[in-house]
């Protein structure tokens, strides 16, 4: 069964399996002890710790594991802003970076401290101009992340780093996503990344905080981890994480991701062609070679996924339409692309060709089969006659189509109650009933459909005049271009 969620989990790289099972017999007492089983664990810590910073490149001392990824920014969020107090107490992050990040600028925030989120363009990428307008004197702290997690694309992150150096101000780059494929440039002051991302088991992650770089580790003390990290290592886990991050330093890396990179073209270039009504979302260059995410009209993205995984494919997504929260994708809506029927591909290493040309041979009908169980026409847009005008729908109509015509050229839908996609569904449905210049106005409680309805005018090529006030939820008034 081909798995193409690499960006959530890598599978466990067959040198970490091997030196995960060595380290248990050899790992297992306490590297704090001076006895020999002590001495032993102590020389597998610091031999991990060693190719683990030559990997990253950056010095052993600077380097800490942690209990993972998530814990690794949280830890280095707080600790620098608690060393910087006298600086300032404002935090600046793009608006793409993960949730652990912005999970700990609540937390900031919460406490009396301030930030500022700097937006992205269309591929989600920020411009580093950008960042530097957003430092003010009283900046604590940066936050950019060197590689997307769900769309893919890359950062700025040595001219960022760059800018944040003159202004005296400490950049954290997440790297969760890019240390597999090379060191993150640049002089970054604090990074932080997880080893089930390259390979490595899970329940390792990794902090690293150069030279020079105020940091005050939060939480109660511990002697572990230079006392930026408390408890007990992991060391069977660690030692795996290492070996398997320094398998990846390798050359056959290089020809791995141009391979793979060669099988992500032709995904992006053949599913449009293969899909109507697909957008294909992230930078078509500056992007992570293994992953690419599209997103579907129509389609509701939990069926999607579940048909996908029927077929033998284990794909992730950022759509609502996938989420108990009903909120579509921080990242999707940060750059206002489409989230309805989001599917992300990040390939693992070893992917074969073939698995590739199978699912772009099963997508088809499976978007197909799951537009047809939503009602949705061959061509949505055109089901209506072209010049045809509103009709007032009866007293006591039931059904989205059934709301009378806000005036003579307009129309309104109710779609109140209705999750996405159905409420772009209904529009795109009637959107041909109105004369050129005329109006539709949706009327919808969903928090995707803030989202998705511009992303569609966009694509169809309508006007979206605008968001307004209602009685519930809230009214997208589209303007009819073609």
């Amino acid at each position: 069964m081909p798995y193409f969620d690499a960006a959530s989990a890598a599978p466990l790289h067959p040198v970490a399996r091997e030196a995960l099972l060595a380290s248990l017999d050899e790992g297992w007492a306490d590297p704090a002890r001076l006895y020999r089983e002590g001495r032993r664990a102590r020389l597998l810590l610091d031999a991990a710790r060693e190719a683990t910073a030559e990997a990253v490149g950056c010095r052993p001392d600077e380097l800490i594991f942690t209990p993972s990824g998530t814990h690794a920014v949280h830890s280095g969020v707080s600790g620098v802003l608690a060393a910087r107090r006298r600086a300032g107490r404002r935090l600046v992050h793009s608006a793409v970076e993960h949730s652990s990040v912005l999970h700990a600028a609540e937390v900031h925030e919460a406490a009396g401290g301030t930030r500022a989120e700097v937006a992205v363009n269309g591929a989600g990428r920020v411009a580093a101009g950008d960042v530097a307008a957003a430092l003010t004197g009283d900046t604590a702290l940066v936050a950019v992340q060197s590689a997307n997690h769900e769309v893919g694309t890359e950062q700025p992150v040595e001219e960022v780093a760059g800018l944040c150096q003159e202004a005296g101000v400490p950049l954290l780059v997440d790297a969760a996503q890019s240390l597999p494929w090379g060191q993150v440039p640049g002089a970054w002051s604090v990074l932080a990344a997880s080893a089930h991302k390259w390979g490595g088991p899970p329940g390792v992650g990794l902090l690293v905080v150069r030279k020079g770089t105020r940091f005050a580790p939060q939480g109660p003390a511990d002697e572990r981890e230079s006392g930026r990290s408390a408890g007990f290592e992991n060391l069977p886990a660690i030692v795996a994480a290492a070996a398997s991050l320094r398998a990846l330093r390798g050359p056959e890396t290089s020809a791995e991701a141009s391979r793979l990179r060669a099988l992500v073209d032709r995904i992006r270039a053949r599913v449009p062609e293969l899909v109507p009504d697909v957008e294909v979302v992230g930078d078509p260059v500056h992007r992570l070679p293994h992953l690419v995410t599209f997103s579907c009209l129509y389609v509701d993205g939990e069926t999607l996924l579940g048909e996908l995984d029927r077929a033998g494919f284990s794909v992730s997504s950022g759509s609502s339409c996938t989420s108990s929260t009903l909120i579509p994708s921080h990242v999707l809506r940060a750059m206002g692309v489409l989230s309805e029927g989001n599917v992300r591909v990040s390939l693992p290493y070893g992917t074969a060709e073939a698995e590739v040309e199978r699912f772009l041979e099963v997508l088809p009908g499976l978007v197909r089969s799951v537009r047809e169980r939503l009602g949705v026409p061959p061509r949505a847009a055109e089901a209506a006659p072209a010049a045809a005008a509103p009709q007032a729908a009866p007293a006591g109509a039931a059904g989205p189509e059934a709301a009378p015509a806000a005036g003579p050229g307009d129309l309104v839908v109710d779609a109140l109650g209705k999750r996405c996609p159905i409420p772009v569904i209904e529009l795109a449905k009637v959107i041909g009933r109105v004369p050129v210049g005329g109006t539709v106005t949706v009327l919808s409680d969903d928090e995707a459909a803030r989202q998705d309805i511009p992303a569609w005018c966009t694509m169809r090529e309508q006007e979206y005049v605008g968001e307004r006030a209602a009685e519930r939820g809230a009214a997208y008034v589209v303007r009819r271009r073609v």
